[in-house]
């Protein structure tokens, strides 16, 4: 009964606060259940679901600050790190983003439903990115998100600044991992790209009359695509572990 007296509200209060404001900010960055497509209200809804199960897990480290001004300022703290995490996951969803430009801008397919998503993407990108979001929530990608959570207040404990080093030090690495991976993905349209324009210029030197550029176009067209059927699965599975790997360790190698 002491635990539903009134004189134990606030700390319980402001530690639910504390932990929700945190979540909200990653929510808001997370891959495919932070997408601008989503609703603000469906957002929120999942931002204090996951508090209710995380709050219980981390309230014995959450401090209580008596004055406003230190607990604004924890709440502040709260929200950076937050987004600071989300930005980290987010990454992987520029990694799909940019893999399918660089495959698109390398088979000639840039501008082919350049506006089919929120953002201004390649037709290839928006179903390299589509299909990514549909296969993390399929592997569970909300309960990994809650375990992230969890992760995060061992690395950076509630109402303390972030080791701005360490912060620093994890977003170049993270920044790099992204292009990796990303060049990674669409090295086969790359490979195909120069194998198609070696072998133009190989015709158009033993035949210069021929008009090479027709005759390509469709070849590379058609190629592309069906390179794209044979290689996605490839090329989500690596992503997909990519991104399960960072969940469940919480730091960039």
């Amino acid at each position: 009964m002491n635990a539903l007296m009134p004189e134990t509200w606030p700390p319980l209060v402001y530690g639910f606060l504390l932990v929700l404001f945190r979540i909200s900010a990653l929510v808001a960055l997370l891959p495919a259940l932070g997408e601008a497509s989503v609703p603000v209200r469906v957002k929120l809804a999942i931002a204090v679901s996951m508090t209710i199960i995380v709050f219980p897990l981390v309230e014995g480290t959450v401090p209580y600050f008596a004055t406003d001004t230190i607990w604004i300022k924890a709440l502040i703290i709260e929200i950076g790190i937050g987004l600071w995490f989300g930005i980290l996951l987010r990454v992987f969803v520029f990694c799909l983003q940019t893999a399918g430009s660089i495959a698109a801008q390398a088979t000639s397919l840039s501008q082919i439903l350049g506006s089919a998503g929120v953002e201004p993407l390649p037709a290839m990108g928006h179903v390299l990115t589509m299909a990514g979001m549909t296969l993390a929530l399929t592997f569970g990608l909300h309960v990994h998100a809650v375990l992230y959570l969890l992760g995060s207040y061992t690395l950076f404990p509630t109402g303390q600044v972030p080791d701005l080093a360490l912060v620093s030090e994890s977003g170049v690495a993270q920044i790099a991992l992204g292009f990796r991976l990303a060049f990674s993905l669409a090295a086969p349209f790359v490979i195909l790209s120069i194998l198609y324009n070696l072998t133009l210029g190989v015709i158009n030197k033993a035949m210069p009359q021929l008009m090479v550029a027709f005759v390509g176009a469709p070849v590379i067209t058609l190629g592309a695509l069906v390179l794209l059927a044979i290689s996605i699965p490839l090329m989500l599975s690596t992503w997909a572990n990519a991104l399960f790997e960072f969940l469940n360790s919480g730091f960039v190698s």
